[in-house]
C-alpha cells in the first residue's frame, strides 16, 4: 500500500474509534453512522494488512500495531487542525474528547467545575479520565495515551526545567504544604505533635506503586529516624476514610483534605520536621500546544486552580 493512495478521512475515523474503543460512541463523535465507521475501519484494515482492532464484549481492542500508530495519527491531526484553523475554535459547537490523568483527589477537586463549564458552554466536549497510577506521566503523553496529566510530579518538573529539548511541556498550577492528618479524637491530637511520638504512631501512606517509601520517609532518615507504615493505599479517599476510623495517622498535602470527604472527622498539625513543598503540575505534549482545543482545556483548568485549592481549616 502505498501511503499516496491511502484515504486520509480513515485516519480521523481510526483516531476516534481509538479515543473511544467503541464503534458506536465514535461514530457518534464523528457524526456518522455506525455501519459507516466500521466500513472505514474495515478500508483502513486492508490497506494497511493489519487487524487493528479486534471485537469484544466492551467494544473494540486494538492490536499492538494499532498501539504503535496511533501516536503519530494523533499528532499528525493535531498538526494539521493547527495549521487549517487556529483560530476557529467556538466552545459552543467544537467536538472534541480529551484524555485526562489524574489522582482521585485531584479529579475531584477539578471535575465538578470541568463538568459544569461543558455542559453550559461546551456540549459537545467529553472528557474521558485515565487512572493515574505514577509520578511519571510523560511516557503516557509519547505515546498518546493521554492529552492532560495534572498531579505532583517532583523529579519530571525538575528534569524539564531545565530541559528544553523535551516535547513535554508543563505549568506550575499550586504550590502548597504537606500537614500530618489523624482523626478528631486521635491521641495526638490533643497533645503537642513532637518528632518522638509522631515515629512512635502507626502510619498510613497514599502510594500509587504500593510501595512503603515515600518523601516523608527521606525527610526522617535525613534525621536519622524512621516510622512504621502500616498501610499503603493507592487513592487519597480511601486514605481519609481509613484515618477517621482508626489510630493511623497520615500526611497530606493540605488543599487534598477536603477532597477524602472526611474534613469533619479529620484533624491537621503542622509536622514535626521539615518537608519540601508539593507543586501541583499540569503537563502536555508539545504536539498538543497550539491546539485551540487543547487550549482551552488548559485555561480552565488554570482558572479553576486558585479557588479550588484554597487551604482548608482546621475545626
Amino acid at each position: 500500500m502505498s501511503f499516496l493512495t491511502l484515504d486520509l478521512n480513515l485516519l480521523r475515523v481510526f483516531d476516534a474509534v481509538m479515543t473511544e474503543q467503541n464503534l458506536t460512541r465514535a461514530a457518534g463523535h464523528l457524526a456518522m453512522t455506525q455501519p459507516a465507521v466500521s466500513n472505514a475501519i474495515k478500508r483502513l484494515r486492508e490497506s494497511l494488512g493489519d487487524e487493528l482492532l479486534i471485537r469484544t464484549a466492551y467494544g473494540v481492542k486494538p492490536t499492538a500495531r494499532a498501539e504503535a500508530l496511533w501516536p503519530a495519527v494523533r499528532s499528525a491531526l493535531a498538526t494539521l487542525e493547527s495549521a487549517v484553523a487556529p483560530d476557529s475554535f467556538d466552545v459552543s459547537t467544537a467536538h472534541a474528547t480529551f484524555r485526562l490523568a489524574m489522582a482521585d483527589a485531584t479529579a475531584a477537586m477539578w471535575l465538578p467545575s470541568l463538568v459544569r463549564s461543558i455542559e453550559s458552554e461546551a456540549p459537545q466536549v467529553n472528557i474521558r479520565m485515565v487512572p493515574l497510577t505514577t509520578r511519571e506521566p510523560r511516557p503516557m503523553l509519547l505515546r498518546g495515551d493521554i492529552d492532560l496529566a495534572v498531579g505532583f510530579f517532583p523529579g519530571v518538573a525538575a528534569q524539564l526545567s531545565s530541559d528544553t529539548s523535551s516535547p513535554i511541556r508543563h505549568e506550575r498550577l499550586y504550590s502548597g504544604d504537606y500537614v500530618c492528618v489523624m482523626r478528631k479524637h486521635h491521641p495526638l491530637a490533643q497533645v503537642d505533635l513532637t518528632l518522638d511520638n509522631y515515629c512512635s504512631a502507626n502510619h498510613l501512606l497514599v502510594s500509587f506503586s504500593g510501595r512503603a517509601h515515600g518523601l516523608v520517609d527521606e525527610a526522617l532518615a535525613q534525621l536519622h529516624r524512621e516510622r512504621r507504615i502500616l498501610l499503603t493505599v493507592n487513592q487519597f479517599f480511601t486514605a481519609g476514610k481509613v484515618v477517621a476510623n482508626s489510630d493511623l495517622i497520615t500526611v497530606l498535602p493540605r488543599h487534598l483534605i477536603a477532597s477524602t470527604g472526611m474534613t469533619d472527622a479529620l484533624v491537621s498539625r503542622e509536622l514535626p520536621f521539615p518537608m519540601p513543598a508539593v507543586h501541583l503540575d499540569m503537563l502536555w505534549h508539545e504536539r498538543d500546544a497550539r491546539s485551540p482545543a487543547h487550549k482551552w482545556l488548559r485555561r480552565h483548568l488554570e482558572a479553576v486552580s486558585a479557588p479550588n485549592l484554597r487551604p482548608t481549616t482546621d475545626s
